[in-house]
């Protein structure tokens, strides 16, 4: 099944006259209302009505993380207030997050890219779908929510977590997809396998999971454990959500939905434009967001593109499984942690020291965080309940701001090891 085949299976002449007119009215937008995106382009000389094909994409500034938060809360907005009909939020590089903004028209097409992500892995208003995403500012659980409604299918909105409630609704409603994290996906096979619920008793057939990197070996176990077949989607808030991406059958990559979020591939270093199947750092530019479209932003998520037809009929260009970032963000149950947030809260603590190692293993196929955090030498004490306070308190303080239950071991002065050059700050013991 194909969604809309007019733009799914539209040759490389016709995706490039659509790209280069949304990039065209997207240089102007913002432009004119945007002050960060003005100053960016003066300085590289360039007035937005020259821009007129795609090919000048690669003579356009970047956007990054860090101008996101430079801009803080709406800065980046091409709309009025007025105009906004939703806001989502995710972790960035310090306690404030991420924010993007969606008008009613940005609302309707991520609808309409999910719409078109779940019909490439067979979903229809035949199929009862159970949302186990997160719901909230995060934008997995509410993303898939609306384009599984756009294509008729009936939603259990059950959100993340109560893995006893997921598995008695996924069996007395008769649920046929289930959507969640890939690492979920595989303890909830364990679950079932432990409450002894015969397979033959569900009518799970399929499975949408992304928001973390996951294996094919992962895939497999999963594939195996729920007797469905599993898909890809991949998504990141700052371009949309869910929905960016998306796997068909054929599983040989995601097809980008390219009229909305044009991909390149850049060298991280040089930020040289490589072609087609060498690998690289992803860059979009979501020229269809109204309400918040970034020129040329940096995902970190390194992979290779490839542009030629897939064997479903589809042209869009398909990106590959990313095999790992550019940065040190480290993605733990859907959630982005960098080891700098951390930092940034050790150090507002007054009872620890500057030196904490972050530890990252993969438990019943979920991801875990253990902290090891140097407590400072005037606070060491043999007295258990002095350092059970501090441990809450540090606990506390990353649970408020990353929103993740981590686990917090306190260490002797100067037990972590230190380093003449650059700090080991995480050890991940993922096979990623």
């Amino acid at each position: 099944m194909i969604w809309d085949s007019k733009i799914e299976c539209a040759s490389r002449d016709e995706m490039h006259a659509i790209q280069s007119k949304k990039l065209s009215q997207m240089a102007k937008r913002v432009y004119k209302t945007v002050p960060f995106y003005k100053q960016k382009l003066d300085e590289k000389g360039i007035k937005p009505e020259d821009i007129t094909d795609i090919s000048q994409l690669k003579d356009l500034p970047f956007t990054e993380k860090t101008d996101l938060r430079d801009n803080y809360p709406f800065g980046l907005f091409t709309v009025p207030q007025s105009e906004i009909v939703r806001i989502h939020a995710s972790s960035g590089t310090t306690g404030k997050p991420t924010v993007v903004g969606y008008t009613q028209n940005d609302i309707e097409m991520w609808s309409d890219v999910v719409a078109r992500s779940l019909t490439m892995a067979g979903i229809s208003n035949k199929d009862i779908i159970q949302i186990a995403y997160g719901y909230g500012l995060f934008t997995g659980g509410i993303g898939l929510h609306y384009g599984a409604e756009k294509v008729g299918a009936s939603v259990i909105p059950i959100s993340g977590g109560n893995t006893a409630k997921q598995l008695t609704l996924m069996e007395d409603f008769g649920s046929t997809v289930i959507a969640c994290t890939p690492s979920y996906a595989a303890y909830l096979g364990e679950a079932i396998a432990k409450a002894n619920i015969p397979l033959s008793k569900l009518k799970l057939k399929t499975g949408v999971f992304g928001a973390e990197p996951w294996t094919e070996e992962l895939r497999t176990e999963i594939e195996q454990s729920l007797q469905i077949k599993a898909f890809d989607i991949y998504g990141l808030s700052e371009v949309i959500g869910p929905g960016v991406s998306m796997e068909c059958e054929h599983a040989c990559g995601n097809h980008i939905f390219e009229d909305h979020f044009i991909p390149e591939i850049i060298n991280p270093e040089t930020h040289e434009v490589l072609p087609f199947g060498e690998l690289g750092e992803l860059v979009f530019t979501p020229v269809s967001k109204e309400a918040m479209p970034l020129l040329r932003y940096r995902t970190r998520d390194l992979t290779r593109l490839h542009a030629d037809t897939c064997a479903c009929g589809r042209t869009l260009v398909r990106m590959e499984k990313c095999l790992g970032r550019s940065d040190d963000m480290l993605i733990i149950r859907g959630v982005n942690v960098f080891p700098s947030q951390i930092e940034s809260i050790l150090l507002e603590i007054t009872e620890t020291s500057p030196h904490y190692l972050l530890i990252v293993s993969r438990e019943h196929n979920l991801d875990s965080l253990e902290i090891q955090v140097e407590i400072a030498e005037v606070f060491w004490s043999d007295e258990i309940k002095d350092l059970e306070r501090i441990r809450k308190k540090i606990q506390h303080g990353i649970a408020s701001i990353l929103g993740l239950n981590a686990t917090i071991k306190l260490v002797e002065p100067h037990s972590i090891a230190r380093s003449e050059g650059k700090a080991k700050r995480v050890i991940d013991n993922r096979k990623l």
